[in-house]
């Protein structure tokens, strides 16, 4: 029963130390064993925080590099997001481009064909109303002077 406690207790440690006590041959040779039981016991504590350390240190090491792992994928990912939202902005911006110019253009054209047939719009200025002299009627006493450009108005948004 004694042997099976020092050997789950001391295991080989005791074995070195009556070894090292044999060889050195102190004068008191059990403060010499007390002291080298201690002192191994130390050693084998120091031997197991620096494990300890060890596995921590490798396992923040390796967070650390899934965590870069992760945010190298994250720019990636946001880059790529980036990218499709420029591509996809520029063909929103563009298609409304497109369509603003279709829509632009035709009052334009239409209003242009509007003044090639009309038969006197050459001979006419357009900034300038035309006048005419006042009418001797009594009944007439306020005139509306339009321009070409308020009639095209008119039939455009009369028409529409």
């Amino acid at each position: 029963m004694e042997t099976e406690y020092l050997k789950r207790c001391f295991r080989n440690s005791l074995s070195q130390a009556l070894a090292e006590v044999a060889k050195v041959k102190p004068s008191d040779p059990i403060e010499y064993l007390a002291h080298w039981l201690y002192h191994y016991r130390k050693l084998e504590t120091d031997k197991e925080k620096n494990r300890q350390e060890e596995t921590e240190l490798q396992e923040e090491y390796h967070r650390g590099l899934k965590e870069q792992e992760m945010m190298e994928m994250l720019k990636q990912e946001e880059y790529q997001i980036q990218q499709k939202y420029a591509e996809h902005h520029k063909e929103q911006i563009s298609t409304e481009k497109a369509i603003f110019m279709q829509e632009d253009t035709e009052p334009l054209e239409e209003v242009a064909l509007e003044e090639e047939s009309l038969p006197s719009s050459s001979n006419i200025i357009p900034t300038v109303p035309q006048w005419s002299p006042p009418s001797d009627s009594a009944g007439q006493t306020e005139q509306s002077i339009d321009t070409p450009q308020e009639m095209n108005l008119e039939k455009t948004f009369t028409s529409s």
